[in-house]
């Protein structure tokens, strides 16, 4: 019988990754964001995931294709509907992205989140 690992968020996961928005030119929008991801758990097909990430302000086109869950940790972001109807969450916040949201997330301060995506694209 294998034993299931339960994932705990308070502990460090894998290897940090660090992204520069700015390298994904067409998706920024407003800003310099930088990202640092801490995953946490990919199942065996890799389409479910979750971690921890980080980002410094600014604006971006949302990815889409995916079902996303967050609970915000610490700072402040807005997600604007391409309608321009916005939401915004805060420190110990928790809202799910549905596949097929179209707009922007903005960071307003430093943000830190916990998230668990569902990518429909693999």
């Amino acid at each position: 019988m294998q034993l299931v690992k339960i994932i705990d968020f308070s502990s460090h996961g894998g290897k940090a990754e660090h992204r520069r928005l700015a390298d994904m030119p067409e998706r920024v929008v407003q800003g310099d964001p930088h990202h640092t991801t801490l995953p946490m758990f990919s199942n065996a097909s890799g389409d479910l995931i979750a971690g921890t990430w980080t980002s410094t302000p600014g604006k971006w086109h949302a990815f889409t294709d995916r079902d996303e869950f967050c609970v915000i940790v610490s700072g402040l972001v807005k997600l604007i509907g391409n309608d321009g109807s916005f939401q915004s969450f805060k420190s110990g916040d928790a809202f799910l992205i549905p596949n097929g949201f179209s707009g922007f997330w903005e960071v307003l301060e430093t943000t830190t989140k916990h998230y668990v995506i569902r990518n429909y694209t693999l």
